[in-house]
């Protein structure tokens, strides 16, 4: 059995490919699935799809979706912000992301640029990567209220610029208290977490999110994962996943959870062919 990606991007938000050119590379890379995405709308953000434009994703990607039914399963999500406001009974599946940190007297941005985040840590919490790491998960413990969101994206993102300058560290008490009660309610509400190469297919990162620490610690309280490339261009889609495959065997992982028809369901990793 093939893999699925269902996290990925096109022209309509801040991706490279026409949603057609991410169907064609994930059929041709063998994959099962694959989910088109759209990074739900925020004012003023012009990574994200203009809320005008929504209606005309979901309906393309649905005619691509029936073109390609001989060849790929296609299904259609969303990448949804909190920051957003948006039906999302209209999408396959949800996927809850965050990509800027919130305090009371404004939010920063987490992945933009290095100097961003860390303008944001000085500004907002006077030097203390702790502090504002346990800001960011805060906002991940919100979403497990959230009964629409399925997939959990990227869930430490923040540590995206730590290969090339350290800005949080990922071992301090604090920053794993937070990431560790953010992990437990999220998993305890049936969220299925992302093993994203996104940040690989970009050059940031040399290991998928989230952190090896974490993916054990997800493992070992009983969490769900699923294989997702995050990609921006067609020849992102499926990067990785052999890595990816072999991370979470080596975590102690035994199931991959898949998008059906259905539902979400649990496979076999021995059965998955990266």
């Amino acid at each position: 059995m093939k893999p699925q990606d269902l996290h990925t991007h096109s022209v309509y938000d801040d991706g490279g490919a026409t949603l057609e050119q991410m169907v064609r590379a994930a059929a041709a890379k063998g994959l099962s699935a694959v989910g088109l995405s759209v990074h739900s709308p925020i004012e003023h953000e012009d990574w994200t799809v203009r809320s005008e434009n929504l209606q005309v994703f979901l309906r393309e990607a649905r005619s691509l979706k029936r073109k390609y039914r001989d060849q790929i399963t296609v299904f259609c999500g969303i990448e949804f912000d909190l920051r957003s406001a948006v039906d999302l009974s209209r999408f396959d599946y949800v996927i809850g992301s965050l990509h800027a940190t919130a305090t009371p007297e404004g939010a920063f941005d987490t992945d933009n640029t290095a100097e961003l985040a860390r303008a944001g840590i000085d500004r907002f919490f006077g030097g203390n990567a702790d502090a504002a790491a346990e800001a960011y998960f805060a906002q991940y413990q919100a979403m497990a209220k959230n009964p629409e969101i399925d997939i959990v994206g990227h869930f430490d993102l923040l540590t995206k610029f730590d290969e090339q300058g350290r800005l949080y560290d990922d071992l301090s008490p604090r920053y794993l208290d937070a990431a560790h009660e953010a992990l437990r309610l999220l998993s305890d509400a049936g969220k299925i977490f992302e093993i994203n190469t996104g940040a690989m297919s970009r050059g940031y990162r040399t290991a998928p999110y989230p952190a090896r620490h974490l993916l054990e610690f997800l493992c070992g309280i009983g969490g769900r994962i699923c294989l997702t490339s995050d990609a921006h261009s067609a020849d992102g889609v499926g990067y990785a996943f052999g890595q990816s495959l072999a991370l979470a065997k080596s975590c102690g992982f035994r199931e991959l959870w898949l998008l059906t028809e259905d539902g979400f369901a649990p496979f076999q990793i021995s059965e998955i062919e990266a």
